[in-house]
């Protein structure tokens, strides 16, 4: 069973963190994607933006940063956002907060020398995270959680159900969650054009954070 929405009781106990933006007119979506950059993917995920004139927000991992910087300054020059994903996509209910505090601060650290920015965004990884970190790291950065989660990343979660469960979930100014990972590559390739398609068509825009 698939948990495409937090539950209205855990996002109260995070306020501070970002679940979904208000709407506007147009209506506007913010595309998110997690866990790269890598170069087998990301560049799909740059292209596929590119055709519909929109922008999205990079939640990359750190190590994936410092391998592939040049994939990190083609999503900068296609107009998005980079972000935080920690740098090693660690847990926050399995490490301390002192070794968590420090895996965002060494992948802010690359993130400042490709994107200067005084409030960076921070997502944590797999939304595992305690209120007490949560309210701790919102002093330096806005975490941001999400409105939808498409689980692109399950290999069992056949394309055409996944597609259809995002967009059935979507309303205007919905945070989803993409990933420009390898597991999730069959979904991302399938599913992305066609959301962003159907969105479109219906006039929406597509803004990063």
């Amino acid at each position: 069973m698939h948990l495409h929405r937090m539950p209205g009781l855990v996002q109260r106990l995070f306020p501070d963190c970002l679940w979904t933006m208000p709407p506007t007119t147009p209506p506007t979506l913010y595309l998110t994607f997690d866990d790269g950059p890598i170069p087998e993917e990301t560049p799909f995920v740059v292209e596929q933006l590119a055709r519909f004139g929109a922008s999205g927000t990079f939640f990359c991992v750190g190590d994936n940063l410092a391998k592939h910087p040049d994939v990190a300054r083609q999503v900068l020059a296609g107009g998005h956002r980079l972000a935080n994903h920690t740098y090693h996509h660690l847990s926050g209910w399995s490490h301390s907060r002192p070794e968590y505090r420090a895996d965002v601060a060494r992948c802010h650290a690359l993130l400042q020398q490709l994107q200067p920015e005084p409030r960076p965004l921070l997502r944590p990884p797999y939304g595992r995270i305690t209120p007490a970190l949560a309210r701790e790291l919102n002093q330096t950065h806005q975490v941001v959680m999400w409105d939808v989660l498409t689980c692109d990343y399950d290999r069992d979660f056949v394309p055409e159900e996944c597609l259809a469960t995002a967009i059935r979930l979507t309303r205007p100014g919905s945070i989803v969650v993409f990933h420009d990972s390898l597991k999730a590559s069959a979904n991302l390739r399938y599913v992305l054009p066609r959301y962003l398609t159907h969105f479109a068509e219906l006039g929406y825009t597509f803004a990063h954070l």
